[in-house]
This record gives structure tokens, C-alpha cells and sequence, in this order.
């Protein structure tokens, strides 16, 4: 047996906070070591924080990062394991998003990524210079490129994120030439649905290229993004590790190199085509590395957890609708809390609770993050700490109906937030009869001014609040109506964050539903009660006034998604939703196109966004699209 003990590490980072970010970092690797690990993997740009965008335009930042990396060996020389941690490299007029590998104090080399993404939130090409097959070259007196490292283990090579999302990426060539373990270094943010594809891939590739992948991922949110952290080890094809995620710390597992040694003689196609890769490809730089690895022989065979290598395991205790409820809820709370604490501007989060449902999300997501930071402190000092920093408004007007108070207030007091309740009518009054003045002859307030005017009041008054209470204001308009202009610039629109802006109403129901399930939380109840309406207006509702929900989601993904026409969007609704008129399906499709198009200019205004889709309202990170354009092609 040649046993090894693989660590995954995850760290929390904040963009630029390089010191911490490696303080973070050197705590844990001290930990891990001390565990045994042989190995220990830290995630892509675990020094500077990612995405750290423009800023590696500044030299003393990039700089900066090597000064760090020359501190975490520094102060983990008196380890045995080998560290895998990420950062930006500096060669010539170039820069690169790299993997470093340091053991004993040594800095061994410096791998740059080969695979930039500049697809949806992503925009590596702008700032960086791709790695190519066959570089070889040194940064800083260091062994730089195309690069394996020969350990007394065995052989190892590194890589950074999305080059293990392409089947053609470094690790092929790399495994042909020797490479054992292949470590893949990742900032890659949450979406839905991402854990599964993540686990199927990384098992996919450890086949394919007949090696033990090794998979760590960052932690936290920075801006809009939100990483789930966790990890994967898989060998051979065969998944042995899947670490926990939203939580910093690591998870390791031993792993026997023989079974890849030995599978590799075993398949002979495998065989051929690492013959024939060495037969016509450039070589890759071979690192000998002398120093010796921390001891294995306490390590012992890795035995599967129901001690059978025949039989599969327990089956999972979770349902899909609880994985899909839960994973959703912790990476909104993970991104609020985040951006709350680094931030560094904010003592409290205020949310101006309608009654509405969408209202009433944001804060449950408030309250969640509450939980997970503060639950430490036991049910008195988590409550506590929601009242201390949580705080909701509730501000009616005349249209405001007794249900969603009493919503409101049930809410507010199921979560321990404190609530006040200020109404706005003679704000409203006030504000037309000002508005009334600027009119020019023949111009008279309309009904639309009527109804986007109480938004806005209540929205002055929120940001006049951040202002006294140093408040992080959280805007609570979801996906679905921010798609087709269903909001008020300078009033729903408005906040510092953007919890569920890429989040569709139908999933907000399906989140709001699971949760009276899981809680029989009465304010819930109350407020789910009511049909969906903004209130703005005497018997006013949503789905009424715009379609239902489920039709409104359906033609986002197909019209925003899949790129459909109207007509095709039109063709898919007729299959799809066989319980609406032909001719209601027909409006609904050309409204949708018609009020999308004319509604980017109101959502490229709107504040961060939380990204948790691979599909997001975001101009300038996710759905780029111009702002003045007519639809004659449709």
C-alpha cells in the first residue's frame, strides 16, 4: 500500500485582505498537518480573495501577494505536508491566476491556469494571460509552467478551477506524464443544482484521466458572488470524499496510490493513449522535490463507512425538495450575512416588511444567517443577537389591507425582530401636492404616479434610516417582476443589496411553502394567505395584473434563457400550460418579449445582486444586454 492522507481546505476570504486571507489559511494548514495530512489544498486565490477583478492592475497588489506567499511557507516550514494555495503571479507584461506549491518553507512552483472563463459572471480574459502546454519558465528564482511535481508519494500536479470544467483542460497531458494526484484549486461560485454536476464531473475526470482528483473550493461571499466552499476527492473514477460546505475548515481522507498505479497498468486504452501522448506531445517540466513528506505509517486503508466494499450505503435521509430548500436558503443567507460583516459599514439590516411575500423571504434569510453565525451562543443569545441587529418596517398607506399587518407583525415576532410601524399617508399627500406644483397646464397626476409614490416614500425613509442606524438596507424584489419592469425606480428597486433579485416568484412560493412546513411559523401562514399584491392600488394583485407566475417564469427561461423568439416561447406555453386559453398564452408570450425589452433600463439600476442561477438579471455580470434597442427581429 502507499497510503497518503488528502486534506481539503476551505477558507473564507475577503477580496484584498491578503494578511488575514493567509492568517485564515496558515491556522488552518497547521490544523490539517496536525491531522496527518500529507496533503493539503487550498482554494484558488485563497491570498488575494476572489474576484479580485481590476485590482490586479495595481502592482502593489499583485506584489503584495508574493510577500504573502513567502509568509504562509515561512510560517509552515516546520510542516510535512505539502500546501497547494492560490494567488496571482506576476511574469514579464503578463499576469496569471496560478496554484503555488510550497513544502518545508520552499516555494517547489508556480502553475498558471489555462482555461479563462469570460462566460456569465466571469471576465478572467480581461485581467489574465492563459498558461500554455509546454511552458517553462521561472518567476522570482521558482520553477514556473507546465508543471509535475515527484514527490516520495508518488507524482503531483496542479491546476486552477476551470481547467478541470473542460475535458481537454492541463490534466490529461499532466496524468499521461506521470501525475498521480491532480489538485484542482476553485473559487467557484454557488448556482442551483451546481453540487451535483460538480460531484458527477469530478468522478468523470478522475476516470477519464485514471488519477485521485483532489477538489477544494472557497468559502464566503464577496459582491454578489456566494461560494459554497466544500470539496471532493475522487480516485479512479470513484468518489471517496465529499466535504461538507458553507462552513471554513478542511476534511481529509487516506487514499491508497497503489489502486491508481495499478488500475492504470489494468486499462489498456488508457495505456495506449498515454503512449501516444508521449510518442508526439512536448515534454513536461519534471520537479524533483528531495525533501521528504510527512510519515504514513499511521495511516491505514481507507474502509468504506458500512464496511462492505459490495454493498452500496445508507441511502441519503434528505429529500430533493429539502436539499434544493436548504442549499437555496444557506447560500442567500451566507451572501447577506457576508457582505453585512465585511463589508465593515454596517451595525444593523433593516427590511421594510410589506406583508408580501417577498418581504417576508429577505428577512427569514436575515434571521437564517442570525442562526448560523450567532446559534453558538444558544437559543437566548442567537434571539438576542436578532434583535440586536435585525430590525423591519411596516409603513401602510390607505391600500394596505389588515391581513398584511397583521402578517407583518406575526412575522416580525416569529423571527424576534423588532418592528415599527409608521404609515405614510400624509407623506403621500405631502409628496402630490408638491408633484402638483412642477405640473404644466393640461398635465395632471396620473395612477401610476398615485401608486410608484408610496414606494418611493417608504424607500426615502429606509435609506434615512441607514443613514441614523448605520443600516445595510435590503432589497427584496424578486426575479420575476424585476424581468418585466414590475417594480418603481427609487422605490422597490432601491437598497444596498439585492437578496432575491435572481430568484423567480415561483421558487420564492416553493421557499415560503417549505418553510411553513418545516417551522408552522404563524406569520408564514398569514401572509401566504393573501394573494400576491403590491398593495399600491384598492384590490390590486399581482398575477393579475401582469400574468400567472408560473407562465411569467416559463417565458423568462425560454425567451432570457434559452433565446427563444416570442412565437417559439408561444409554441413551447401552449405544451406546457394546456389549461389557458390559446389566445390568453399568445398575450402573455408578446407581453412578456414587449415589457422585458423596455424594462432592461429599470433593472441595470438596480442594486447588487445575489447570483445563486446560471441564468441572472445582472448587466455586468451575468445577461448583458443593451439598454436601447428595438425588437424588429423577433
Amino acid at each position: 500500500m502507499r497510503l497518503i492522507r488528502i486534506a481539503v481546505a476551505n477558507v473564507n476570504t475577503t477580496v484584498g485582505a491578503v494578511r488575514s486571507n493567509v492568517d485564515r489559511a496558515v491556522a488552518i494548514a497547521k490544523e490539517a498537518a496536525a491531522d496527518g495530512a500529507t496533503l493539503i489544498a487550498f482554494p484558488e486565490q485563497v491570498i488575494a480573495g476572489y474576484s479580485p477583478e481590476d485590482l490586479v492592475q495595481w502592482r502593489a497588489f499583485v506584489d503584495a501577494q508574493w510577500v504573502e506567499l513567502e509568509r504562509f511557507a515561512s510560517e509552515t516550514k516546520d510542516l510535512a505536508s505539502v500546501l497547494a494555495l492560490g494567488l496571482t503571479v506576476a511574469r514579464g507584461s503578463h499576469l496569471y491566476n496560478a496554484a503555488a506549491l510550497v513544502h518545508r518553507g520552499a516555494i517547489l512552483g508556480i502553475v498558471p491556469k489555462e482555461k479563462l472563463p469570460t462566460y456569465n459572471v466571469f471576465y478572467e480574459a480581461r485581467v489574465f494571460a492563459r498558461g500554455t502546454p509546454g511552458l517553462v519558465d521561472e518567476v522570482n528564482g521558482v520553477p514556473f509552467g507546465d508543471l509535475v511535481f515527484d514527490f516520495d508519494f508518488g507524482g503531483l500536479a496542479l491546476e486552477v478551477c476551470e481547467d478541470l470544467w473542460s475535458p481537454d483542460g492541463p490534466m490529461r497531458r499532466r496524468s499521461y506524464a506521470g501525475a498521480e494526484v491532480v489538485v484542482n484549486l476553485s473559487a467557484s461560485p454557488y448556482r442551483l443544482g451546481v453540487v451535483a454536476t460538480r460531484r458527477e464531473m469530478l468522478a468523470t475526470r478522475a476516470g477519464d484521466n485514471q488519477c485521485t482528483v483532489v477538489y477544494t473550493n472557497l468559502v464566503g461571499a464577496n459582491d454578489g458572488l456566494v461560494f459554497d466552499g466544500g470539496g471532493f476527492v475522487a480516485q479512479n473514477g470513484r468518489l471517496v470524499l465529499e466535504h461538507p460546505r458553507y462552513q471554513e475548515g478542511f476534511g481529509a481522507v487516506n487514499v491508497d496510490l497503489d489502486r491508481t498505479r495499478r488500475l492504470r497498468r489494468e486499462n489498456t486504452t488508457w495505456r495506449a493513449d498515454q503512449e501516444t501522448f508521449a510518442a508526439t506531445s512536448p515534454s513536461i517540466r519534471r520537479v524533483k522535490v528531495e525533501s521528504k513528506t510527512s510519515g504514513r505509517e499511521g495511516l491505514t486503508y481507507p474502509i468504506p463507512a458500512n464496511r462492505s466494499f459490495f454493498l452500496p450505503g445508507d441511502a441519503p435521509q434528505t429529500t430533493p425538495r429539502e436539499d434544493f430548500c436548504e442549499d437555496l436558503l444557506d447560500a442567500l443567507a451566507l451572501g447577506v450575512g457576508d457582505y453585512f460583516e465585511k463589508v465593515g459599514a454596517f451595525q444593523t439590516i433593516g427590511v421594510a416588511l410589506s406583508g408580501g411575500r417577498d418581504s417576508l423571504l429577505c428577512l427569514y434569510v436575515a434571521r437564517r444567517w442570525i442562526r448560523r453565525r450567532f446559534g453558538h451562543l444558544g437559543r437566548e443569545g442567537e434571539e438576542a443577537k436578532a434583535r440586536e441587529i435585525l430590525r423591519a418596517f411596516f409603513m401602510p398607506s390607505r391600500h394596505s389591507s389588515a391581513e398584511t399587518r397583521a402578517a407583518a407583525e406575526q412575522a416580525a415576532k416569529d423571527l424576534d425582530v423588532p418592528l415599527a410601524i409608521v404609515p405614510i399617508d400624509d407623506a403621500i399627500e405631502s409628496e402630490l401636492g408638491a408633484v402638483e406644483q412642477m405640473l404644466q397646464p393640461g398635465e395632471k397626476i396620473g395612477k401610476m404616479a398615485r401608486q410608484n409614490v408610496q414606494a418611493r416614500i417608504r424607500s426615502e425613509r429606509m435609506w434615512t434610516w441607514t443613514n441614523s442606524a448605520n443600516g445595510l438596507f435590503l432589497q427584496t424584489s424578486n426575479m420575476s417582476e424585476k424581468a418585466v419592469g414590475y417594480t418603481t425606480i427609487g422605490g422597490d428597486m432601491e437598497g444596498a443589496l439585492s437578496v432575491i433579485a435572481n430568484v423567480p416568484k415561483t421558487v420564492v412560493n416553493y421557499l415560503l411553502d417549505y418553510i411553513i412546513e418545516k417551522t408552522k411559523m404563524p406569520g408564514f401562514v398569514l401572509t401566504l394567505q393573501k394573494p400576491a399584491s403590491a398593495e399600491l392600488a384598492d384590490d390590486q394583485e399581482d398575477e393579475r395584473d401582469l400574468m400567472p407566475f408560473p407562465v411569467l417564469d416559463a417565458c423568462f427561461a425560454l425567451y432570457a434563457g434559452e433565446k427563444m423568439s416570442s412565437s417559439e416561447v408561444r409554441q413551447v406555453l401552449l405544451t406546457m400550460f394546456p389549461e389557458h386559453a390559446e389566445a390568453d398564452v399568445s398575450t402573455w408570450a408578446a407581453r412578456f418579449a414587449r415589457l422585458f425589452t423596455q424594462s432592461i433600463y429599470k433593472w441595470v439600476q438596480t442594486p447588487l445582486c445575489l447570483h445563486v442561477g446560471n441564468l441572472d438579471l445582472d448587466r455586468e455580470r451575468a445577461l448583458q444586454l443593451p439598454v436601447v434597442q428595438r425588437t424588429e427581429w423577433d
